[in-house]
């Protein structure tokens, strides 16, 4: 699968933003501007959900920790859903794993 598909549920004080296919270069900026409009709405809590992401690179993590420090700037909180083993691989590498709110499923966080 290339390219990255973008599906957004919004219920209560929860935004649920789900991604698969690649998140990288060519597709975080219109991740960036679907997380602005998100953020615009004032939900509390935001879950990226990255079950689906198959690839992500620098430009792809950049876009996830502008997310979380958005998030705690503005007092919201940023919950990401574990995904493939190759991106755990890159939280880890770049130790996102210890400075990010990880779980393994959307269904295990309280808004």
């Amino acid at each position: 699968m290339s390219g990255l598909e973008i599906r957004i549920d919004q219920s209560g004080k929860r935004t649920h933003v789900a991604l698969s296919g690649e998140l990288d270069i060519s597709s975080a900026e219109r991740l960036e501007q679907e997380l602005a409009g998100v953020e615009a709405n004032g939900r509390a809590l935001l879950v990226l959900d990255l079950r689906g992401v198959e690839f992500i690179d620098s430009t792809g993590i950049r876009a996830v920790l502008a997310a979380d420090e958005r998030a705690r700037a503005d007092g919201r909180r940023l919950v990401v859903v574990r995904g493939a083993k190759a991106v755990e691989r890159v939280l880890s590498l770049t130790q996102l794993d210890q400075s990010l709110e990880l779980v393994d499923s959307p269904d295990s966080v309280d808004a």
